[in-house]
Protein backbone atom coordinates (compact mmCIF):
# COMPACT_ATOMS: atom_id res chain seq x y z
CA UNK A 1 0.00 0.00 0.00
CA UNK A 2 1.41 3.21 -1.18
CA UNK A 3 -0.01 6.48 -0.85
CA UNK A 4 0.23 10.24 -2.55
CA UNK A 5 0.48 12.77 0.08
CA UNK A 6 -1.09 16.43 -1.26
CA UNK A 7 -2.09 17.89 1.85
CA UNK A 8 -1.96 16.94 5.72
CA UNK A 9 -4.82 15.41 6.16
CA UNK A 10 -3.92 12.73 4.39
CA UNK A 11 -1.01 11.61 6.45
CA UNK A 12 -3.43 11.26 9.08
CA UNK A 13 -5.45 9.01 7.11
CA UNK A 14 -2.04 7.10 6.34
CA UNK A 15 -1.35 6.61 9.45
CA UNK A 16 -5.35 5.27 10.15
CA UNK A 17 -4.42 2.55 8.16
CA UNK A 18 -1.18 0.92 8.72
CA UNK A 19 -1.06 -2.47 8.27
CA UNK A 20 0.49 -4.63 11.63
CA UNK A 21 3.43 -7.32 11.53
CA UNK A 22 2.87 -10.17 10.25
CA UNK A 23 1.51 -13.00 12.86
CA UNK A 24 2.40 -15.87 11.00
CA UNK A 25 5.55 -15.02 10.40
CA UNK A 26 6.20 -13.96 14.15
CA UNK A 27 4.33 -17.30 14.93
CA UNK A 28 6.81 -19.54 13.02
CA UNK A 29 9.74 -17.34 14.80
CA UNK A 30 8.26 -18.18 18.17
CA UNK A 31 8.33 -21.82 17.48
CA UNK A 32 11.85 -22.33 15.97
CA UNK A 33 13.81 -20.06 18.28
CA UNK A 34 13.03 -22.15 21.47
CA UNK A 35 14.72 -25.42 19.45
CA UNK A 36 17.88 -23.94 19.24
CA UNK A 37 21.17 -25.07 20.79
CA UNK A 38 21.09 -22.14 23.29
CA UNK A 39 19.33 -21.76 26.83
CA UNK A 40 16.46 -19.46 26.13
CA UNK A 41 17.35 -15.98 26.10
CA UNK A 42 20.82 -16.29 25.97
CA UNK A 43 21.25 -14.57 23.17
CA UNK A 44 19.22 -11.16 24.82
CA UNK A 45 18.29 -8.65 22.39
CA UNK A 46 19.74 -10.47 19.69
CA UNK A 47 16.71 -12.75 19.49
CA UNK A 48 14.29 -9.67 20.02
CA UNK A 49 15.88 -8.37 16.56
CA UNK A 50 15.16 -11.65 15.01
CA UNK A 51 11.45 -12.09 16.18
CA UNK A 52 10.81 -8.27 15.38
CA UNK A 53 12.67 -8.65 11.61
CA UNK A 54 10.49 -11.55 10.91
CA UNK A 55 7.40 -9.66 11.57
CA UNK A 56 7.64 -6.84 9.66
CA UNK A 57 9.65 -8.55 7.20
CA UNK A 58 6.63 -10.67 6.87
CA UNK A 59 8.74 -13.54 6.49
CA UNK A 60 10.64 -16.33 8.22
CA UNK A 61 12.99 -16.45 8.68
CA UNK A 62 13.98 -13.32 8.23
CA UNK A 63 16.65 -11.94 6.00
CA UNK A 64 19.52 -9.51 6.26
CA UNK A 65 20.29 -9.70 2.45
CA UNK A 66 19.26 -5.86 1.15
CA UNK A 67 19.50 -3.01 4.24
CA UNK A 68 19.79 0.18 3.07
CA UNK A 69 20.42 3.66 4.35
CA UNK A 70 18.71 6.99 3.15
CA UNK A 71 20.27 9.99 4.45
CA UNK A 72 18.05 13.44 3.77
CA UNK A 73 19.32 16.91 4.03
CA UNK A 74 18.05 20.15 4.57
CA UNK A 75 18.93 23.73 5.83
CA UNK A 76 17.18 25.80 8.32
CA UNK A 77 16.31 29.23 8.57
CA UNK A 78 17.22 29.30 12.23
CA UNK A 79 21.47 28.34 11.68
CA UNK A 80 21.79 32.50 10.81
CA UNK A 81 20.75 32.87 14.61
CA UNK A 82 23.69 31.17 16.03
CA UNK A 83 23.11 28.04 17.01
CA UNK A 84 25.42 25.58 15.26
CA UNK A 85 29.18 25.85 15.36
CA UNK A 86 29.25 25.62 11.56
CA UNK A 87 27.88 27.42 8.69
CA UNK A 88 25.06 26.84 6.72
CA UNK A 89 27.36 25.89 3.72
CA UNK A 90 28.57 22.76 5.36
CA UNK A 91 25.39 21.58 4.84
CA UNK A 92 25.90 21.24 1.04
CA UNK A 93 29.54 20.21 1.33
CA UNK A 94 28.60 17.35 3.11
CA UNK A 95 25.96 16.57 0.94
CA UNK A 96 29.51 16.12 -1.98
CA UNK A 97 31.02 14.03 0.36
CA UNK A 98 28.49 11.88 0.86
CA UNK A 99 27.93 11.78 -2.82
CA UNK A 100 31.72 11.12 -3.42
CA UNK A 101 32.13 8.44 -0.84
CA UNK A 102 33.96 10.73 2.07
CA UNK A 103 32.39 10.39 4.84
CA UNK A 104 31.62 8.06 8.07
CA UNK A 105 28.44 6.70 6.90
CA UNK A 106 30.21 5.66 3.27
CA UNK A 107 32.67 3.84 5.07
CA UNK A 108 30.18 1.78 7.32
CA UNK A 109 27.83 1.36 4.12
CA UNK A 110 30.26 -0.34 2.53
CA UNK A 111 31.17 -2.15 6.22
CA UNK A 112 27.43 -3.98 6.43
CA UNK A 113 26.91 -4.19 2.46
CA UNK A 114 24.65 -1.02 2.71
CA UNK A 115 23.12 0.48 -0.33
CA UNK A 116 22.93 4.32 0.08
CA UNK A 117 21.63 7.16 -1.18
CA UNK A 118 21.32 10.85 0.06
CA UNK A 119 18.15 12.94 -0.40
CA UNK A 120 18.81 16.76 -0.57
CA UNK A 121 15.69 18.46 -0.24
CA UNK A 122 15.99 22.04 -1.59
CA UNK A 123 18.98 23.25 0.06
CA UNK A 124 19.56 26.84 -1.70
CA UNK A 125 16.11 27.59 0.44
CA UNK A 126 16.19 27.13 3.93
CA UNK A 127 13.01 26.80 5.92
CA UNK A 128 11.76 29.76 7.70
CA UNK A 129 13.00 31.25 11.15
CA UNK A 130 10.57 29.19 13.59
CA UNK A 131 11.15 31.54 16.27
CA UNK A 132 8.96 34.01 13.84
CA UNK A 133 6.48 31.59 12.05
CA UNK A 134 5.89 28.33 10.45
CA UNK A 135 9.28 26.59 9.52
CA UNK A 136 7.29 25.41 6.27
CA UNK A 137 4.83 26.05 4.42
CA UNK A 138 1.67 23.32 4.35
CA UNK A 139 2.75 23.07 1.01
CA UNK A 140 6.49 22.52 1.41
CA UNK A 141 5.74 20.17 4.85
CA UNK A 142 3.68 17.50 1.95
CA UNK A 143 6.28 18.05 -0.60
CA UNK A 144 9.19 17.11 2.09
CA UNK A 145 7.01 14.12 3.40
CA UNK A 146 6.15 12.97 0.08
CA UNK A 147 9.82 12.83 -1.51
CA UNK A 148 10.73 10.42 2.01
CA UNK A 149 8.15 8.53 0.93
CA UNK A 150 9.31 8.34 -2.29
CA UNK A 151 13.14 7.19 -1.15
CA UNK A 152 12.15 4.38 0.22
CA UNK A 153 12.51 0.91 -1.64
CA UNK A 154 10.07 -1.88 -1.20
CA UNK A 155 12.78 -4.49 -1.49
CA UNK A 156 14.81 -3.41 1.76
CA UNK A 157 15.46 -5.84 4.43
CA UNK A 158 16.06 -2.92 6.70
CA UNK A 159 15.91 0.81 6.46
CA UNK A 160 18.51 3.06 8.14
CA UNK A 161 17.10 6.72 8.07
CA UNK A 162 19.61 9.58 8.80
CA UNK A 163 20.27 13.38 8.50
CA UNK A 164 22.49 16.41 7.29
CA UNK A 165 21.35 19.76 8.58
CA UNK A 166 23.57 22.59 10.16
CA UNK A 167 20.93 23.69 12.35
CA UNK A 168 18.92 20.78 13.02
CA UNK A 169 19.59 19.57 16.92
CA UNK A 170 17.80 23.29 17.66
CA UNK A 171 15.22 21.76 15.02
CA UNK A 172 15.05 18.46 17.27
CA UNK A 173 15.08 19.96 20.47
CA UNK A 174 12.19 22.50 20.06
CA UNK A 175 10.13 19.40 18.20
CA UNK A 176 10.89 17.77 21.35
CA UNK A 177 10.40 19.80 23.62
CA UNK A 178 7.00 21.34 22.08
CA UNK A 179 5.81 17.78 21.99
CA UNK A 180 6.89 16.50 25.34
CA UNK A 181 6.87 18.92 27.41
CA UNK A 182 9.44 20.17 29.56
CA UNK A 183 11.85 23.46 29.54
CA UNK A 184 14.02 24.26 26.41
CA UNK A 185 17.06 23.57 28.45
CA UNK A 186 16.12 19.51 28.83
CA UNK A 187 16.13 19.58 25.48
CA UNK A 188 19.04 21.30 23.99
CA UNK A 189 22.52 19.63 24.13
CA UNK A 190 25.93 20.67 21.72
CA UNK A 191 25.13 19.87 18.77
CA UNK A 192 28.22 20.07 16.77
CA UNK A 193 29.94 21.40 19.56
CA UNK A 194 28.77 25.11 20.76
CA UNK A 195 29.54 25.90 24.13
CA UNK A 196 28.68 28.97 26.64
CA UNK A 197 27.47 32.12 25.26
CA UNK A 198 27.17 30.23 22.07
CA UNK A 199 24.97 26.86 23.55
CA UNK A 200 22.92 29.34 25.62
CA UNK A 201 21.80 31.65 22.48
CA UNK A 202 20.76 28.33 20.98
CA UNK A 203 18.54 27.53 24.29
CA UNK A 204 17.00 31.01 23.78
CA UNK A 205 16.06 30.22 20.22
CA UNK A 206 14.85 26.70 21.19
CA UNK A 207 12.61 28.33 23.85
CA UNK A 208 11.80 31.12 21.93
CA UNK A 209 10.28 28.97 18.60
CA UNK A 210 8.45 26.55 21.52
CA UNK A 211 7.00 29.27 23.17
CA UNK A 212 5.31 30.29 19.43
CA UNK A 213 3.85 26.92 18.29
CA UNK A 214 3.60 24.88 21.71
CA UNK A 215 0.30 23.54 22.12
CA UNK A 216 -0.41 22.57 18.07
CA UNK A 217 -1.30 19.18 16.94
CA UNK A 218 2.16 16.95 16.39
CA UNK A 219 2.35 17.23 12.82
CA UNK A 220 1.86 20.81 13.38
CA UNK A 221 4.43 21.11 15.55
CA UNK A 222 6.54 18.91 13.14
CA UNK A 223 5.45 21.60 10.10
CA UNK A 224 6.12 24.65 12.57
CA UNK A 225 9.75 23.40 14.39
CA UNK A 226 11.23 21.19 11.40
CA UNK A 227 12.64 21.26 8.58
CA UNK A 228 12.51 19.83 5.18
CA UNK A 229 15.44 16.53 5.47
CA UNK A 230 13.21 16.05 9.23
CA UNK A 231 9.60 16.06 7.36
CA UNK A 232 10.94 13.61 4.64
CA UNK A 233 12.39 11.25 7.31
CA UNK A 234 8.94 11.20 8.74
CA UNK A 235 7.33 10.38 5.21
CA UNK A 236 10.54 7.62 4.82
CA UNK A 237 9.29 6.01 8.19
CA UNK A 238 5.48 6.09 6.80
CA UNK A 239 6.41 4.34 3.54
CA UNK A 240 8.36 1.50 5.24
CA UNK A 241 5.58 0.40 7.24
CA UNK A 242 2.96 0.32 4.36
CA UNK A 243 5.44 -1.60 2.48
CA UNK A 244 7.06 -3.90 5.53
CA UNK A 245 9.87 -2.35 6.22
CA UNK A 246 11.27 -2.45 9.11
CA UNK A 247 13.37 1.05 10.37
CA UNK A 248 16.45 1.55 12.47
CA UNK A 249 16.58 5.23 13.30
CA UNK A 250 19.38 6.90 14.15
CA UNK A 251 20.09 9.65 16.31
CA UNK A 252 18.90 13.09 18.67
CA UNK A 253 17.12 14.39 14.88
CA UNK A 254 16.15 11.31 13.34
CA UNK A 255 14.00 9.79 16.60
CA UNK A 256 12.77 13.68 17.00
CA UNK A 257 11.12 13.81 13.16
CA UNK A 258 9.06 10.70 13.53
CA UNK A 259 8.09 10.95 17.30
CA UNK A 260 5.07 13.18 16.22
CA UNK A 261 3.66 9.93 14.32
CA UNK A 262 3.69 8.46 17.56
CA UNK A 263 1.77 10.88 19.24
CA UNK A 264 -0.62 10.95 16.40
CA UNK A 265 -0.77 7.35 16.81
CA UNK A 266 0.41 5.37 19.48
CA UNK A 267 1.61 2.06 17.65
CA UNK A 268 3.36 4.42 14.40
CA UNK A 269 6.64 3.03 15.54
CA UNK A 270 6.16 -0.33 16.18
CA UNK A 271 8.26 -0.83 12.95
CA UNK A 272 11.54 1.06 14.33
CA UNK A 273 14.49 0.45 16.60
CA UNK A 274 16.41 2.93 17.91
CA UNK A 275 20.06 2.19 16.46
CA UNK A 276 22.11 3.49 19.18
CA UNK A 277 21.69 6.40 21.77
CA UNK A 278 23.63 9.37 20.75
CA UNK A 279 24.97 11.99 23.41
CA UNK A 280 22.86 14.65 22.82
CA UNK A 281 21.13 14.86 26.87
CA UNK A 282 17.61 15.02 24.80
CA UNK A 283 18.15 11.86 22.64
CA UNK A 284 17.59 9.32 25.64
CA UNK A 285 14.76 11.28 27.34
CA UNK A 286 12.93 11.41 23.88
CA UNK A 287 13.59 7.73 23.61
CA UNK A 288 12.33 6.71 27.34
CA UNK A 289 9.22 8.90 26.12
CA UNK A 290 8.67 6.42 22.86
CA UNK A 291 9.21 3.55 24.82
CA UNK A 292 12.18 2.43 23.01
CA UNK A 293 15.54 1.44 24.06
CA UNK A 294 18.54 1.71 21.87
CA UNK A 295 20.56 -0.88 20.74
CA UNK A 296 24.08 0.43 21.15
CA UNK A 297 25.12 3.18 23.26
CA UNK A 298 28.66 4.36 21.85
CA UNK A 299 29.17 7.94 22.59
CA UNK A 300 28.39 9.28 19.00
CA UNK A 301 26.52 12.20 17.87
CA UNK A 302 27.35 12.65 14.50
CA UNK A 303 24.02 11.70 12.56
CA UNK A 304 24.07 10.66 8.77
CA UNK A 305 22.41 7.30 10.25
CA UNK A 306 25.86 6.71 11.33
CA UNK A 307 25.23 4.97 14.71
CA UNK A 308 22.02 3.21 13.03
CA UNK A 309 24.36 1.62 10.28
CA UNK A 310 26.78 0.28 13.06
CA UNK A 311 23.95 -1.75 14.39
CA UNK A 312 23.14 -3.38 11.03
CA UNK A 313 25.62 -5.21 12.37
CA UNK A 314 23.69 -6.90 15.09
CA UNK A 315 20.87 -7.45 12.82
CA UNK A 316 23.02 -9.37 10.49
CA UNK A 317 23.93 -11.39 13.48
CA UNK A 318 20.60 -12.00 14.95
CA UNK A 319 19.39 -13.31 11.67
CA UNK A 320 22.52 -15.29 11.56
CA UNK A 321 21.84 -17.39 14.94
CA UNK A 322 18.33 -17.63 14.42
CA UNK A 323 18.28 -19.04 10.79
CA UNK A 324 21.49 -20.80 10.65
CA UNK A 325 22.14 -22.81 14.23
CA UNK A 326 21.12 -26.34 14.42
CA UNK A 327 17.98 -27.39 16.38
CA UNK A 328 18.67 -29.64 19.68
CA UNK A 329 16.96 -32.33 17.37
CA UNK A 330 19.20 -31.98 14.40
CA UNK A 331 22.31 -31.69 16.63
CA UNK A 332 21.57 -34.59 19.03
CA UNK A 333 22.13 -32.42 22.10
CA UNK A 334 19.74 -33.02 24.70
CA UNK A 335 17.48 -30.06 26.20
CA UNK A 336 16.51 -29.00 29.31
CA UNK A 337 13.65 -31.29 29.10
CA UNK A 338 15.19 -34.56 28.03
CA UNK A 339 17.91 -34.55 31.17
Amino acid sequence: MNSTISRVSHIRDALARLPGGDQAAAAAWAAREPQLTKPAGSLGRLEEISGWLSTWQGRHPPRMERPCARVFAGNHGVAALGVSAFPAEVTVQMVGNFRSGGAAINQLCRTFGMDLDVVALDLDRPTADFTQGPALSEAEFVAAFQAGMDAVPAEADVLVVGEMGIGNTSSAAAVACALFGGEAVDWTGRGTGVEGSSLARKIEVVAAGVALHRGKPPLEILRCLGGRELVAMAGAVLAARQRRVPVLLDGYVTTAAVAALALERPDALDHCMVGHVSVEPGHRRLIDKLGKAALLDLGMRLGEGSGAAVAVGLLKAAVACHAGMATFATAGVSDKGEA
